[in-house]
C-alpha cells in the first residue's frame, strides 16, 4: 500500500537515514523512557522511521543491519533487561505492545524484535540461577540482539562431549535473525543420550557459524530466516543451559513456559501488520481514491461513500477486538512469567497456552481479512483486476433486482 503513496527509491532511503540520525541524536540527549506508555511511545517513534523506506527495503530484500541498530539505539532491544544493567526494566506485556507497534510499519522487523525478546528471556527459563543472572547482565549491558539456530522439527545438530567442552556440529533449516545477531542460541541433541536437547548462547561472530543466505520467501523477507551450518563450535560445559557437572538440573513447570510467550509474540506481529495495513489504506482512500460516479447515490469523495465507510468500520471493529484480546492475554501471561517460578502450575501453563492459541488464530484471521479487503476499499488503483469497478456496487445492482425487480441503468460499467 505504501508504494501507491510514494514510490520506493533512493529518496525514501535517504529520508529514512536522515530520520534515523535525528532520532538517535534526540534519544541520546534525553533520559531513557520510564514506564509502559513511554516505551510504547518510543516504539512508535521507531516505527514511524521504519515506515519511510519499508517498501524499498522489502523489494530489495536488504539485510536489516540499520534497522536492528535503530532498535538498539531506541533502547527497545534491552526492554526486558534490568535498569541496573542499562535495560528498560519493563514487563512482558509491554514487549507485546512494542512488537505490535514496530510491526505496523514493518512486519519483518517486528518479527525480528519479538523473536529476540523470546530468545533473550529463554536464558532466564533454561539456565541455572547463576547462568541466568550472568546472561541477563551480559546480554543487557552488551545491548545484544539474539538470534536462534533452533528448530524442534530439525534435529540435525549434534552436541558431543569433549571433556570440559561440548562441541556442536550440524545444520539447521531456519535461523531467524541469525545473520544480524550478536548472540546465537544453539540447540543440539546430546550424543549418546535418549534425545536430550542442549542449549547454549554463543557469540555469532566466529568461524564455526556460517549462514547459508537461502531465505527466499513470499512474506517476511527481511527476517533472515535461512539456514545455518555449525562446525566445531565449542562451548564450556558450565555455559550449557541448565547443566551442572554435566548433569541437567531438575526441571520444573516453568521450563515449559518457553513456548507460549513466543507464540504470543507471533500474534503481536500479525496484529501489527493488520493495523498498519488498515492505517495505510485509510490514508490512501482519504487522499487518492476517487468516488464512484455510477452508483446511483454519487458522492463528492470516496471517503463519503457508504460502502467504503462500512468496510473500514467493520475492519476497525475487528482489529480493536483482536487488540483487546491480545492485551488481555498479554497481561495474564506476563503475570505468570514474572511471578516466582515455583508458583507456576501445569494447569495454569496449559490454560494460558490455550488462550495464546485463540489470540494468535484471531489475529491471523483478522489481519488476513484486512489484507484482502483493503484492496477493494482503495479502488482500482490497488492494481487488482477484480477492482476494475467496485464489487460493492455490483452487489447493489443484484440487491435492487432481488428486492425490487428493478434493472440497472446502462452505463460504462453495467
Amino acid at each position: 500500500m505504501d508504494a501507491a503513496i510514494e514510490a520506493p527509491g533512493p529518496i525514501s532511503g535517504f529520508k529514512a537515514e536522515q530520520a534515523r540520525v535525528a532520532a538517535v541524536q534526540r534519544w541520546v540527549s534525553t533520559p531513557k523512557p520510564e514506564g509502559r506508555a513511554a516505551w510504547i511511545a518510543r516504539a512508535a517513534e521507531a516505527s514511524t522511521i521504519l515506515k519511510i523506506d519499508a517498501n524499498e527495503r522489502e523489494i530489495e530484500a536488504k539485510t536489516p543491519y540499520a534497522e536492528i541498530k535503530l532498535l538498539k539505539d531506541a533502547g527497545l532491544v534491552n526492554l526486558l533487561g534490568p535498569r541496573e544493567f542499562s535495560g528498560g526494566s519493563e514487563t512482558w506485556d509491554t514487549s507485546y505492545k512494542v512488537t505490535t507497534e514496530i510491526s505496523k510499519a514493518d512486519g519483518s522487523i517486528g518479527h525480528l524484535l519479538g523473536n529476540h525478546y523470546s530468545w533473550f528471556w529463554s536464558s532466564q527459563i533454561l539456565g541455572t540461577p547463576k547462568q541466568a543472572q550472568g546472561w541477563l547482565r551480559e546480554f543487557t549491558e552488551g545491548n545484544y540482539y539474539l538470534g536462534g539456530a533452533v528448530n524442534p522439527r530439525n534435529a540435525d545438530m549434534i552436541a558431543v562431549d569433549h571433556g570440559d567442552d561440548l562441541v556442536f556440529n550440524g545444520d539447521k533449516f531456519f535461523s531467524t535473525g541469525g545473520v544480524i545477531s550478536d548472540v546465537t542460541v544453539l540447540e543440539g541433541v546430546l550424543q549418546g543420550s535418549d534425545g536430550l536437547h542442549t542449549f547454549a548462547y554463543v557469540r555469532t561472530d566466529q568461524p564455526g557459524i556460517r549462514f547459508k543466505g537461502d531465505w527466499d520467501a513470499v512474506g517476511q523477507k527481511l527476517t533472515e530466516s535461512g539456514g545455518c551450518v555449525i562446525t566445531d563450535v565449542r562451548v564450556s560445559w558450565d555455559q550449557i543451559a541448565g547443566f551442572v557437572d554435566k548433569k541437567l538440573t531438575p526441571r520444573d513447570v516453568y521450563h515449559d513456559l518457553i513456548l507460549p510467550p513466543v507464540q504470543l509474540q507471533f500474534a503481536a506481529v500479525h496484529l501489527g501488520v493488520g493495523i498498519g495495513a488498515l492505517e495505510t489504506a485509510s490514508e490512501y482512500t482519504r487522499t487518492i481514491t476517487r468516488a464512484w460516479p455510477y452508483g446511483g447515490d454519487n458522492k463528492a469523495k470516496a471517503s463519503e461513500e457508504w460502502y467504503i465507510l462500512e468496510g473500514y468500520g467493520r475492519l476497525q471493529t475487528k482489529l480493536w477486538a483482536a487488540e483487546a484480546l491480545l492485551d488481555r492475554t498479554a497481561e495474564r501471561i506476563s503475570k505468570l512469567i514474572h511471578a516466582p517460578r515455583e508458583n507456576l502450575t501445569a494447569q495454569a501453563r496449559g490454560e494460558i497456552a490455550v488462550q495464546v492459541a485463540a489470540t494468535k488464530i484471531n489475529a491471523i484471521e483478522i489481519s488476513l481479512e484486512v489484507g484482502s479487503k483493503i484492496f477493494e476499499l482503495v479502488g482500482a488503483r490497488g492494481e487488482v483486476h477484480s477492482l476494475h469497478d467496485p464489487p460493492s456496487y455490483k452487489l447493489r445492482e443484484v440487491g435492487v433486482w432481488s428486492l425490487l425487480k428493478e434493472i440497472p441503468e446502462p452505463s460504462w460499467y453495467t
